[in-house]
């Protein structure tokens, strides 16, 4: 049990942490507490976790990538403009068009880094004013509606009336999302390439020595947030049923400290598919729940930056000061 609970630190931290506030929420608001606005809160956060998963894996190699929102905002408008060109097409080919380009897009920034051995961070963020530039210039910001009927039709995976007469609903983007969340799993807890990706994070020249390809580390890790990045746009592009090319702009911070909220290490290494995605869900909860109780938008980053405040220094405490009972034990063991 001791053990478990060492290794799940953080993740028992976050889920403590989005307990009382959900408690909290309950109490403040009759809204909150319905099945209705939890399958809202699992839609609307569908994107941002899709988002999260790719960056965990950039930040588990030991980079870090700003760039990714913008990326999606690029591939959501070349996907809808090509699929404009080729009459339609399908849900097949938005998400081999997407994601080839996300991946593309990925691949610029890992060349960058490893060919260039420019720091990630500073490679991304010349990155992200490039394509959100060339994105701004070439479009004009004009946005795009006339998209294909299967992108723009609404797909309900399970609904429920509420006695109030409204529908309690769960969308694709909530399927899309567990496949994502799925496969990134799979990806760094089921695979040799994941454990490489958390040696070579954690250690870079040892892995070197070892034997690990550096630069196919780079090219996983960056290649696999595009990948997300390019998935991440059609589903916005269908939940929002346009294509507005500044709409994600502005996520990347958010979905950052999210990431690093649920256990993610800056310095490589380090993290978990379930904590970044309690990350999201905690910062979704407390914005949805301000928004509930008609408190300012204007005063939710500063609200939200200070719950994740606490909740990082609490992901941050020995598990002996978060449980004093283990420590007593073990003095008397």
């Amino acid at each position: 049990m001791r053990r478990f609970v060492r290794s799940h630190a953080t993740e028992l931290a976050l889920l403590a942490v989005i307990a009382a506030i959900c408690v909290f929420l309950s109490f403040a608001t009759d809204r909150f507490f319905t099945l209705g606005n939890a399958f809202d809160l699992l839609n609307t956060s569908s994107v941002n976790i899709i988002f999260a998963v790719g960056l965990l894996v950039v930040l588990i190699a030991g980079g870090i990538d700003i760039s990714f929102a913008v990326a999606a905002s690029v591939v959501q408008y070349l996907t809808a403009t090509v699929l404009g060109w080729i009459g339609g097409g399908n849900w097949i080919v938005g998400f081999i068009i997407a994601g080839a380009l996300g991946v593309a897009l990925g691949c610029i920034n890992a060349f960058l880094i490893h060919g260039f051995r420019i720091i990630s961070i500073v490679a991304t963020i010349s990155t992200f004013n490039i394509f959100f530039g060339l994105l701004m210039f070439f479009t004009g910001g004009v946005s795009i509606y006339n998209l294909p009927d299967w992108l723009t039709t609404r797909v309900v995976l399970f609904e429920r009336e509420m006695a109030d007469g409204t529908w309690a609903e769960i969308t694709l983007p909530v399927l899309i999302m567990a496949i994502c969340v799925f496969a990134t799993w799979a990806l760094i807890t089921r695979t040799t390439t994941g454990r490489q990706l958390y040696a070579f994070g954690d250690n870079p020249e040892g892995a070197r020595r070892f034997g690990i390809n550096i630069g196919a580390m780079q090219f996983i890790a960056f290649g696999w947030l595009g990948l997300m990045a390019g998935i991440a746009g059609l589903v916005q592009a269908h939940y929002a049923q346009e294509v507005v090319p500044n709409a994600l702009y502005g996520r990347e911070l958010d979905v950052l400290a999210a990431v690093v909220l649920g256990g993610a290490r800056l310095g490589g290494g380090k993290g978990s598919v379930l904590g970044c995605i309690l990350g999201v869900l905690l910062v979704s909860i407390t914005q949805n729940g301000l928004n509930l109780m008609g408190v300012s938008p204007f005063a939710f980053k500063m609200i939200v930056g200070a719950i994740i405040l606490a909740a990082i220094t609490l992901s941050n405490t020995s598990i002996e000061r978060l449980l004093p009972f283990l420590k007593s034990r073990r003095v008397h063991s």
